[in-house]
């Protein structure tokens, strides 16, 4: 089923990083809140943590917009899905405007989902070493692609009227309109560690703070009605938005398969158990356009309590996640591993995401029940998915600090950042996928996990070198790899049937 949507949408992007896109974006999304529109939050990318200061701007739920996790077709489908009642919609890009997924051309930049959401553009120009440059600098990012709009300029970190009248008589010349100006203001500034920003939710205060600060200054320095004027001229989008029960009623069941020669991944590496199809757009458990005539899910004899762990430490999530867990039929309850002694009541299923626990090794360590539940838990093989944050939980000691040794592993933390995206191969069956799926991932942490795969290892990684990576045992499945379900919903729809009969 396809139709066209229209919501009024704007992309902020900007010529590299460090230009103040962050800022402006979260910004934007505050000014635009307090004059009563509803405004839906984007994120162009993996990032986790600049969705949390959307998030507390807008007063709706941050998501993502990943065409290299999730593929280029679901873009538009996942957009409108959280613009659903919305009067604007604002995405913050990612890096350069251009920069994108290392070797994949324009996949998954900025400028790449632009064009995705059909949305005009405005580049956000650090101006504070140019002032007639700055039009060589924008012209050639307005006419690089001719595919991208830009509607015009916000010009940051200004440092004087003089400094404001150069760089507008320059853009001028240049026929590019200027809808704001932005002077340097520390309170503005947000404070940052080893993997970006410090998350929201673990500077509640002074995050309120900075995104207060953020709107006032995006008010006081930008023509707002100009760029709600510049949003409502995006057309209409010719899809649907997407849907966590329609997606899982199209995705067709694990396949039944007989045994055969083990498959390999595209390096080599042997598959370890059986052999689900591969090539894109056939992996075992992927909703495709060929299923979505099967009939949706019918009445769940059960709904079993999947705990998810969050709070300070584990604050990496993304929200379809738990839409798909609570379609599939699963009652989802958040944890904070830091303060909860036990699990929620009934708890059938553990899913533990991204965060920042090496922050808090000696607070999660000192949580010795909580430890010691997780470690039942797994004991019993109850599904548990566990990505980065939670892998690290689950060895048996970070940096020196007993965790809940689930998986026979030590964590440690290293100056090494290992950051990028993955393609992926499941080389164990397991809670989450059969043998053979395919699945796109992102690494970012600086940690090390030794040995980095079990005797069954989760994934099968091509890049940036061939290796076995992550853990499969009993119910468990724990890994660095960051992945965006609704790529597979399957996954979600496998384990909640996994805690069901575990």
């Amino acid at each position: 089923m396809s139709s066209s949507v229209s919501v009024p949408r704007l992309v902020i992007a900007a010529p590299s990083s460090g230009s103040g896109k962050t800022t402006v974006a979260t910004g934007l999304m505050a000014a635009f809140a307090a004059r009563g529109l509803a405004v839906s939050p984007h994120k162009v990318g993996p990032d986790y943590i600049d969705p949390g200061y959307h998030a507390l701007a807008s007063g709706r739920v941050g998501r993502n917009l990943d065409a290299y996790l999730c593929g280029p077709e679901l873009v538009a489908p996942l957009f409108l899905h959280g613009a659903r009642g919305c009067d604007i919609a604002v995405v913050e890009g990612v890096m350069g405007m251009f920069d994108g997924a290392a070797g994949e051309g324009e996949l998954a930049s900025t400028a790449h989902v632009a064009k995705l959401l059909r949305a005009p553009v405005v580049l956000v120009v650090d101006a504070s070493s140019q002032s007639r440059s700055v039009a060589a600098l924008v012209h050639g990012f307005a006419s690089w692609d001719p595919e991208v709009r830009v509607g015009g300029v916000i010009l940051n970190k200004v440092a004087s009227d003089r400094h404001e009248a150069l760089l507008r008589e320059a853009l001028e010349s240049a026929g590019v309109p200027v809808f704001g100006v932005l002077r340097r203001v520390a309170q503005v500034d947000t404070p940052s560690r080893h993997l970006g920003l410090v998350p929201v939710a673990e500077r509640r205060g002074d995050a309120v703070d900075s995104v207060a600060a953020m709107a006032e200054q995006v008010a006081q320095g930008c023509d707002l009605e100009a760029l709600v004027g510049l949003a409502r001229g995006a057309g209409a989008l010719p899809c649907a938005a997407w849907d966590a029960a329609e997606v899982l009623g199209a995705a067709p069941p694990d396949p039944h398969r007989p045994e055969g020669p083990r498959p390999q991944t595209p390096d080599g590496l042997e598959v370890t158990t059986r052999w689900a199809s591969r090539g894109r757009g056939a992996v075992s458990i992927c909703g495709s356009a060929a299923g979505r005539d099967q009939p949706p899910p019918g009445p769940q004899p059960s709904s079993p309590v999947v705990a998810v762990a969050g709070g300070p430490a584990f604050t990496f999530s993304y929200a379809e996640h738990s839409e798909l867990l609570t379609a599939a039929g699963a009652e989802v309850v958040v944890f904070d591993p830091l303060h909860d002694e036990q699990l929620p009541d009934g708890t059938a299923g553990l899913v533990i995401g991204g965060g920042f626990p090496e922050v808090y090794a000696a607070e999660l360590s000192a949580n010795e029940p909580l430890r010691k539940a997780v470690s039942a838990l797994a004991e019993t093989g109850a599904p548990v998915a566990a990505e980065c944050a939670g892998l690290l939980y689950l060895c048996r000691e970070l940096d020196g600090q007993p965790m809940c040794g689930v998986l026979d592993a030590s964590a440690r933390m290293e100056e090494t950042l290992t950051l990028g995206y993955r393609d992926a191969v499941a080389v164990s069956d397991s809670s989450l996928a059969v043998a053979g799926t395919r699945m796109r991932g992102h690494e970012f942490h600086r940690t090390v996990v030794e040995p980095g795969a079990g005797d069954a290892a989760a994934w099968g990684v091509r890049v940036p070198r061939r290796r076995l990576e992550g853990f499969v045992q009993r119910g468990v499945h724990a890994s660095y790899l960051h992945t965006h379900w609704a790529s597979q919903p399957g996954v979600a729809r496998r384990f909640v049937e996994r805690c069901r009969t575990s």
